[in-house]
């Protein structure tokens, strides 16, 4: 049960005053403390791990790897950045993020600024005072001004409760939470639970390793190849010639990044079908996302859909061998309505004598024991496990939190219908906090890092717009929080987002509320509304 913010341990010192307290040093933590330092507002930030790089710290799987090109996936507040950092790959994997998550808290020199290996535990709003308190879990306390969660939508591990885990006598591994030293699994016979974005990442580097792996499917998924390979010279200092201009383009762009091909503003219902048939396959051969720009309404017509869907399914029967193993990773329901997966071989993994499939999606997981596990009546044995089950997306981390807003409303009771909020960026009932790349943006369906610049750049030039105004707090009110949840809800309603189940839902956690939590407008017509909202003196918000 959560206790109220007086129960928490004193601390040994007067609580410190700050201007902005951020949460989380990924991407998003180390922007704001720059752009707040620049303002010269007195800035800090708690970080639970003992490094820079949040996502990109604790998912260092096998196989991790950004699916946003790297010339993209990086900052672009600072030219000189831009151009001394040089990329290896079209698409960075996890140590290279991370030492470049590292380099940007270096050069900016933003570690004195971070408390590291202090995690948040709750925060409330004094309302005489108008600051947070906010309690770190070893019972420090600091007073702010604003408080800033840059926590990330994909920082909380989804593990699920399986019957008899903690009986499982090996080693038991999450792909969001990797061990930092190595792990080998060389000879061993390895389980896989799960095949979303991690486990597709990781498949095909374990079954190189592992003597057997046998890999647990639910839910089979669209992959579309990385076609990943060493950063072209040329082509990047094609890009850093015009980096600005590069960038602007981008960011016209419906997910806020380009792709090798310009989106086509065609129907595929207005294709012939060799037309299509060339569209698909010439963009199946660029790789990554660009297969959804080979047509306007893939994602907005199920019809266009079922064509796009029964392309990809015949690239998996063309590649997998045996038919019967080919159909059960044959995904049935509409391709993006679950986030697209960008692979490198992983259906050619199947191929391979010492990995198979086993479908639970009618035979769940009935019990773990120390041997394996039991499905469909007949027992797995294997020595690790590795539970690749994703995310409790979007709202786990925040929900986890002894978060109180106005006359204590818990952020549990706020949030228990869904994440209600205005612009992805405030929540009525608690003033002065902002999100940034939470449910109400489009930060899901965006290049995160362009998601993440935009929406610290909006802070501060509300927070500037505050302190030049006089005023002490911002709040969204319940109207503007209502009506930007049902634009949410339109929005979704024009896509196929909404025909099954995903982590954009809530649906692979027991128990969460479904809601369509990302806003799937598209970043331009997004970033317009939050400009005209703040251009009208913040339009929606109470400032007081």
């Amino acid at each position: 049960m959560l206790q109220p913010m007086s129960a928490a341990k004193p601390p040994a010192a007067p609580a410190r005053a700050l201007d902005l307290l951020i949460v989380g040093a990924g991407f998003g933590g180390l922007y704001m403390l720059h752009k707040a330092r620049s303002m010269g507002l007195q800035a800090l930030v708690l970080e639970a791990a003992p490094s820079v790089g949040g996502t990109w710290y604790h998912n260092r799987y096998p196989g991790a790897r950004v699916d946003i090109q790297s010339m993209e996936y990086s900052y672009s507040f600072d030219e000189a950045l831009q151009q001394e950092w040089r990329w290896t790959e079209r698409y960075a994997g996890q140590p290279e993020l991370l030492r470049y998550a590292n380099h940007v808290a270096d050069r900016f020199g933003l570690r004195d600024g971070i408390l590291f290996d202090t995690r948040m535990q709750g925060a409330a709003f004094d309302e005489a005072a108008q600051q947070w308190v906010v309690r770190a879990a070893d019972g420090r306390q600091w007073r702010t001004r604003f408080l800033v969660m840059a926590s990330g939508p994909l920082s909380s591990p989804n593990r699920p409760d399986f019957p008899g885990l903690r009986d499982f006598a090996g080693p038991v591994f999450h792909t969001a939470d990797w061990p930092h030293e190595p792990v080998d699994f060389s000879g061993q016979r390895v389980a896989v639970v799960g095949t979303g974005s991690s486990a597709v990442q990781a498949i095909p580097i374990i079954a190189q390793q592992a003597g057997e792996l046998t890999v647990f499917q639910r839910t089979a998924a669209y992959a579309a190849p990385a076609r990943n390979a060493p950063l072209d010279p040329d082509f990047e200092a094609r890009i850093k010639a015009d980096y600005a201009n590069f960038r602007a383009r981008n960011r016209r762009m419906h997910g806020g990044f380009g792709n090798l091909l310009p989106p086509n503003p065609v129907s595929a219902l207005a294709a012939t079908p060799a037309q299509r048939e060339a569209a698909f396959e010439e963009r199946w051969q660029v790789g990554g996302f660009a297969i959804l720009g080979a047509f306007n309404d893939l994602l907005t017509s199920l019809e266009s859909n079922a064509l796009l869907a029964e392309f990809v399914r015949g690239k998996i029967r063309g590649t997998v061998s045996d038919a019967a193993t080919a159909a059960l990773l044959s995904p049935t329901h509409t391709i993006g309505c679950k986030r697209l997966c960008v692979d490198s071989g992983y259906y050619e993994t199947f191929n391979r004598p010492n990995v198979r499939l086993v479908d639970v999606s009618q035979r769940p997981i009935e019990r773990f024991d120390a041997r394996g596990l039991h499905t469909g009546g007949r027992h797995h044995d294997f020595d690790a496990l590795v539970l690749a089950t994703g995310f409790d997306a979007m709202t786990g981390t925040m929900l986890r939190l002894d978060l109180r807003g106005r006359a204590g409303l818990s952020i549990q009771d706020k949030w228990r219908a869904g994440p209600l909020n205005y612009l992805g960026l405030g929540i009525a009932g608690f003033p002065n906090l902002f999100n940034i790349a939470g449910p109400g943006s489009t930060s899901a369906f965006t290049n995160v890092i362009v998601a993440i610049e935009h929406h610290v750049d909006w802070i501060a030039e509300c927070i500037a717009h505050i302190d030049a105004q006089g005023h002490g707090t911002i709040e969204a009110t319940e109207a503007a929080e209502a009506a930007w949840t049902e634009h949410v809800n339109a929005a979704a309603r024009r896509t196929v987002f909404l025909s099954c189940n995903s982590w954009y839902l809530g649906a692979n956690i027991p128990g969460k509320p479904r809601m369509f939590m990302p806003l799937a407008d598209g970043f331009p017509r997004y970033a317009d509304h939050c400009a005209t909202v703040a251009r009208k003196g913040y339009e929606g918000f109470v400032l007081q």
